[in-house]
């Protein structure tokens, strides 16, 4: 955290809640690395494996952010996980936790990296839904952790990376909604189970929040299983997080989400998407950021 200097007790309905000061807080990212793949991954013609320039810049903009935790899309393999924590490191970023998961997509992959420590893992490999009489598959599955964060506090992450742009016969924009409407079923069974769960979804979602795939995510607003969209923007007001090259468009694809338990310890205006003069260097998204001002219960 960003400060231990300063807590503050009181008695409510009953309960003692810390409430850390307003310099304690943790920042949380989410940024999809473009092909973080590794030679033996990269297919002929296809894609090129990130150069060393690339990699330092991606370090560069996440050393830029210094986040607490880092949730990432398009990470390669086991391998190419290593390289990317060992730059981190020798970044002086020091991060100790790390979860790497592999679905049914063998090259791209869904991983996070955090100085506090993980306390619980249900990420799912296995993700599946019926489409037009076939059953298809979330190919990045769906990352979740559960972090520690000081002696009473924990933070439940779940990570997504949904169906890219490109075309396939079974649609990709129904794929993106059947995806959606799995992630939004597997986000209601945690918080039926427990509805103060200090919940965060974050990812590319591939999709514009015009689109079905917004609305089943988020849910009624108002609900008690309701996921508030943090609405980042950079420095000038800008919102969006990809940029594509060959048709010359900006969107935004890349999302935080919280529940209602945790919506209270966001830092009021601190989403953030990222800006320099090289975030495309690295990769075609910017990162997305937050800060939480975590409330402890006892």
């Amino acid at each position: 955290m960003r400060s231990t200097l300063l807590l503050i007790s009181f008695f409510v309905l009953g309960t003692f809640t810390t409430v850390y000061s307003q310099e304690d807080k943790i920042i949380f990212a989410t940024y999809n690395l473009r092909n973080y793949l590794d030679d033996k991954q990269v297919k002929e013609g296809r894609v090129k494996p990130k150069t060393d320039e690339e990699k330092d810049t991606l370090v560069k903009v996440v050393r830029d952010i210094n986040p607490d935790i880092l949730g990432v899309c398009e990470m390669g393999s086991e391998e190419a996980f290593e390289d990317f924590k060992a730059r981190l490191q020798r970044a002086g970023l020091g991060y100790k936790y790390f979860e790497w998961v592999e679905a049914a997509d063998t090259e791209r992959h869904l991983a996070l990296v955090s100085r506090h420590p993980i306390v619980a893992n249900n990420s799912q490999k296995n993700v599946r839904f019926r489409l037009n009489g076939k059953e298809l598959s979330c190919k990045r599955g769906f990352l979740d952790v559960t972090i520690q964060i000081g002696e009473n506090y924990r933070l439940r992450c779940v990570g997504v990376h949904f169906k890219s742009k490109l075309p396939v016969p079974e649609g990709e924009a129904l794929i993106r909604r059947n995806e959606a409407t799995a992630l939004r079923q597997y986000l209601d069974t945690i918080l039926q189970k427990e509805p103060e769960t200090n919940l965060l979804c974050y990812g590319d979602f591939n999709d514009t929040r015009n689109e079905p795939m917004f609305t089943e995510v988020s849910g009624r607003k108002g609900a008690p299983n309701h996921m508030a969209d943090l609405w980042a923007r950079d420095s000038v007001g800008d919102r969006w997080t990809h940029y594509w090259r060959t048709a010359d468009q900006y969107a935004r694809f890349d999302y935080i989400f919280v529940s209602n338990g945790l919506w209270r310890e966001v830092v009021k205006d601190s989403a953030t998407v990222y800006r320099s003069g090289y975030w495309f260097d690295a990769s075609d998204h910017r990162p997305v950021y937050t800060s939480i001002r975590p409330r402890e219960n006892k």
